[in-house]
């Protein structure tokens, strides 16, 4: 089988260490779209927080309600900045020992730092553990069937500008039930299941599954269809979790203090965050290759939003999830380059 690694097309690609292709990246895709196909996404970095106090104190941290996360459950997070600026974003996954934070390549030094400053007298102890779980992700409509014992993700809607108190549940916004699996941990999520499964016994793993293999440009251009944005691909240091789509999965919008608070309210209750997440359609003429992250999009000759993930599709052809200014109408003439593109009204 043809294996061509992320850094053999791009070195300086902080995806490196897992596998772009197979030799067939469009094929790949429609497995991942019809069927189901395992990813390495053993890149991710990973932090262990265990202690009997972690489930509180975590919750105090972050944007998302885990006072109550019980085990073999699991959600999504965020931690901001004073301002409510996006810093990190973590998969959250409790296996009733431990919650086990994943997040993007090259961010879990920032959050297990961020961790460790504010540990002060708490009985946690986080630690680096990307070398203890890798993982892998089984994406596509039969993902499901494999793991037949986990309930389907629950995300709660976001609730209006002038919502009550005690609207929102005091629970997680996004719950993913979990599973032991392989000495590891399953967690159902939207675009299938996750495993988090010993690094060592990750290549045994992956042979006993049996199930075909797609490279992650197959992921991310599931996850571009999906409108799923990534940490340091539709964030830069000026996002917050409104303008990135995050607050449904990963804010919950009427829990105690947590640090940025109170810019994440006011953005709500005002109805109006300075930017918003899209997905654009090129028209495929001026060019067939994809921009690179963070290529400005124009509109009459003025910038008005940056490209985050831009990926060639096996059905959509060449789009891209981009960050607009929240003025930018969906029938504006915008360009990418000399492309044109068109926003997705969806």
């Amino acid at each position: 089988m043809t294996v061509v690694m992320v850094e053999d097309l791009d070195p300086a690609s902080a995806d490196a260490g897992v596998p772009a292709h197979y030799g067939d990246p469009m094929r790949e895709q429609r497995t991942l779209a019809t069927a189901v196909g395992l990813v390495d996404r053993s890149n991710r970095d990973v932090i262990a927080v265990p202690g009997e106090e972690r489930a509180s104190w975590l919750h105090t941290l972050t944007t998302q309600h885990l006072s109550d996360l019980g085990p073999h459950q699991g959600t999504e997070l965020l931690v901001l900045s004073p301002h409510g600026h996006v810093e990190q974003h973590a998969m959250v996954t409790e296996d009733g020992t431990t919650a086990w934070l994943d997040t993007e390549p090259g961010a879990g030094a920032g959050l297990l730092k961020y961790l460790e400053m504010m540990r002060f007298f708490t009985k946690v102890e986080p630690r680096e553990a990307t070398g203890e779980l890798a993982v892998l992700s089984l994406v596509g409509p039969g993902a499901a069937d494999l793991f037949p014992e986990l309930a389907e993700p629950r995300v709660q809607p976001v609730p209006g500008a002038k919502f009550a108190a005690g609207d929102v549940p005091p629970e997680p916004t996004s719950l993913y039930a979990v599973s032991e699996f392989a000495g590891g941990l399953a967690r159902r999520v939207p675009l299938g299941v996750d495993l988090l499964v010993p690094r060592v016994a990750r290549l045994g793993v992956i042979e006993k599954l049996g199930v075909p293999l797609a490279g992650l440009w197959a992921y991310e251009a599931i996850r571009v269809e999906h409108r799923v944005p990534r940490l340091g691909w539709e964030t830069d240091h000026r996002t917050i979790p409104s303008e990135a789509e995050l607050v449904a999965a990963a804010v919950h919008l009427d829990k105690g203090c947590y640090r940025g608070q109170e810019t994440v309210a006011r953005v709500h209750h005002l109805g109006r965050p300075p930017r918003r997440l899209a997905l654009l359609h090129f028209d495929g003429v001026a060019s067939d290759q994809p921009p690179v992250q963070g290529t400005p999009v124009t509109r009459d000759g003025r910038e008005v939003g940056f490209i985050g993930t831009a990926v060639r599709h096996h059905e959509l052809g060449l789009i891209a999830l981009a960050v607009l200014k929240r003025n930018v109408a969906d029938g504006d003439e915008l360009l990418v380059g000399e492309s044109v593109v068109k926003v997705d009204p969806a």
